[in-house]
This record gives C-alpha cells, sequence and structure tokens, in this order.
C-alpha cells in the first residue's frame, strides 16, 4: 500500500481522534482512536521511534533520489476524491495494536477492532515522526490533558521472553 496522505483529526462530538489514510490506489482507511487508546499506544510508538526506527547518519551515496516523494506537509487540506472503503465508511474503533519491526528502518503497526476488523500501516521513521506529531496536535486540540513525550524512558518495560512482542490493549 503506498499512502498518499494521512491525518488526525479530533472528533468533538465522538470525543475520540480520526485518523484517515489515503492510498495511491485512491482508497481510505479510518480508525477512531480514543484518549486511554492513545495513551497506552503512545509509549509503544516512541520506544519504536528512539529505538529500531532511530535517525541514521546517510552516508554520501544514500541521498534521496530526486524522484523521490516530495517532503511531508500538513498544509495540504485531506484530498476527498471519492475514494473506496475497504474496511467500510465507518472507521475502525481501535482496541488493539500491536507494533513490531518489520526490517531495516521500517516498523508495521496493526490496529484492530477487537477480533473484527484490522488495519494495518508499514511506517519508516520519518512517517511514524509525522503520525506521532499529529497526534499529538490532535489530542492537544482535544483538551485530553496527555503528556505525550517523546522520552524514551517513558517506554513499556520488555515482556518476558516468551511473550508475543506489540501491544494488546
Amino acid at each position: 500500500m503506498h499512502i498518499r496522505q494521512l491525518q488526525v483529526a479530533c472528533d468533538a462530538v465522538q470525543d475520540r481522534l480520526t485518523l484517515r489514510v489515503a492510498t495511491q490506489a485512491n482508497e481510505e482507511f479510518r480508525v477512531w482512536i480514543t484518549r486511554r487508546y492513545l495513551r497506552e499506544l503512545w509509549p509503544h510508538l516512541v520506544a519504536m521511534l528512539a529505538g529500531h526506527l532511530a535517525a541514521r547518519p546517510q552516508a554520501v551515496a544514500e541521498k534521496p533520489a530526486a524522484s523521490a516523494a516530495p517532503q511531508s506537509s500538513f498544509d495540504q487540506p485531506f484530498k476527498e476524491d471519492n475514494p473506496s472503503f475497504p474496511l467500510g465508511s465507518t472507521p475502525l474503533l481501535a482496541s488493539e495494536a500491536t507494533l513490531t519491526a518489520s526490517g531495516e528502518g521500517l516498523a508495521r503497526l496493526i490496529l484492530r477492532e477487537g477480533r473484527e476488523r484490522s488495519f494495518t500501516l508499514n511506517v519508516n521513521g520519518e512517517l511514524l515522526q509525522a503520525l506521532c506529531a499529529m497526534l499529538r496536535k490532535s489530542a492537544e486540540q482535544a483538551g485530553w490533558g496527555l503528556a505525550l513525550d517523546y522520552a524514551p524512558a517513558a517506554a513499556p518495560a520488555p515482556a518476558a521472553d516468551n511473550a508475543k512482542p506489540g501491544l494488546l490493549h
């Protein structure tokens, strides 16, 4: 899935954040994120940013190509191009998540609605950083009073060796 655009907006009526992900294939995925869910998920996002997805210096030969995707912009409105909704137009109410490393500089975030629908988002450090910035800003606008800091010390303790990595909420 090639992501074209991300948006996180506060839905004051539902008292939830709405994550919208638009793809190059003109599909849109919507996920509701509650205050409690974000509070539990945040330390795992920060741990992934500080650990597996930590910024690595690029060698001179690794400079981005001129044809690479443009840098993120938070100024553009979310495009409404009559998308299809593979998970339905009603947002998935995230209640479980799994966040795992999935290769060099990549991570996989799976958001689930109980044992029903699920949405998988493959991210690199830049995309996860942008998502975290949007989550922080939207939570602030919602007035949730969460301390969404980037301090890795806030990361949860590692699970036992036989436990499945990630977060189940």
